[in-house]
Formats: structure tokens, sequence, C-alpha cells
């Protein structure tokens, strides 16, 4: 009989044991609750190599601005969303418009060291608020890891790769701002939110 309660009671341990840390990591992915950190991770790559941006709420179908680069690389961005955490949220498609294959500019990630180090992405990129006078370079976690889009290689022809970038946000009352990304055009976007 002592034996059927141990392994009653060690199974209900493993059950708790599991339960807590479901509960712990729920907690800790959600938004709410005074912590400094509200910061997207952005370090998990995928296969295709990068990041993937979550859904963005009012993300339309009709870009904002379309930017051009090198070798026939086009930036399409789709939305740029003031979020309630003091930073700006801009989505969008690098697609390669070329007719062959194109190895990702190692000059979209910026040239500071800390960025660098993590591999390549579009820490280089900054909005300008032409009003304000001011400019915002792509946030980084508490590594150095830019929030945006990472892990990029080459795009084949007519491949498209979703990206996202996060900057601090400018005043309420800067809705146009001018995104800027090495070896790419620059163009206006308007903030919502």
């Amino acid at each position: 009989m002592s034996i059927r309660f141990t392994a009653k009671a060690r199974r209900g341990m493993v059950v708790l044991t599991v339960a807590a840390g479901l509960a712990l990591g729920v907690a800790g992915c959600g938004g709410g609750g005074g912590g400094e950190d509200k910061k997207p991770n952005s370090s998990a790559p995928t296969s295709k190599g990068g990041s993937q941006p979550s859904a963005q709420e009012g993300e339309s179908e009709t870009p904002l601005t379309e930017v051009k680069g090198t070798e026939g690389l086009l930036l399409q961005v789709t939305s740029a969303t003031r979020d309630g955490g003091g930073f700006v949220t801009v989505n969008g498609t690098l697609k390669n418009d070329g007719a062959k294959s194109v190895v990702i500019p190692s000059q979209m990630s910026g040239d500071e060291t800390e960025v660098i180090k993590h591999g390549p992405s579009l820490g280089g990129a900054t909005l300008v608020d032409p009003k304000g006078k001011k400019r915002y370079y792509v946030l980084r976690d508490t590594d150095g890891r830019p929030l945006t889009t990472t892990g990029f290689g080459t795009l084949d022809a007519g491949q498209t790769l979703p990206v996202f970038m996060q900057f601090p946000a400018p005043p309420t009352s800067t809705t146009d701002v001018t995104l800027q990304v090495p070896t790419f055009s620059s163009g206006t976007i308007k903030i919502s939110g």
C-alpha cells in the first residue's frame, strides 16, 4: 500500500511541477504587469533565416511606401503602428524583384559592433522625424540584439520575406516619418495608433 501511495505522490508532484512551470512560462509571455522590458524577442531564427513578425492589427495590403535597394531588392512597408509601450513597430516585406538570387547586403545591419556580432539584420534602419529633427534607431534588447528581423542570407528571384523593425516612438504629434535603411532609397511612412 505504501508503494502505491508513494507512486501516486510522485506523479502528483510531477504534475504540480509541470503545471507551475507552464504557469510561469505563460506569465512571462504576458504583456501586463509593470515590467520594464516589454519588447518582443527578436532572436528566434526560422528555417528561411530570420525572425517572423507577429500579425499586427491594422496591417494593410497596400504598402505605405516602397523603397528600392541594390540588385533588385524591394522593401514594401505595410504598417507602422505606435504601441502603448512607447515604441513603433514597422512591418513589411523584403522582396527580390530581380531575375537572379541576391545575397542580402551586410550594410543593412548598420555599423555598430554590438549589433553586427548578432548576425545579419535590419539593425541599421532608422526613422527620421523631420518636424522634431530627431533620428530614431532600431531598439536593442539587453544583450544588444536588434529588435528586428535577423538571420538574413540569400533571396532567390521573386522570393519574399516578411520583416519587422521596432523603434522608440516619436512624440504623438509626429505622424509622418522617413524610413532609412542602408543600401535602400528613403521613404515616408505614416504612423498609426
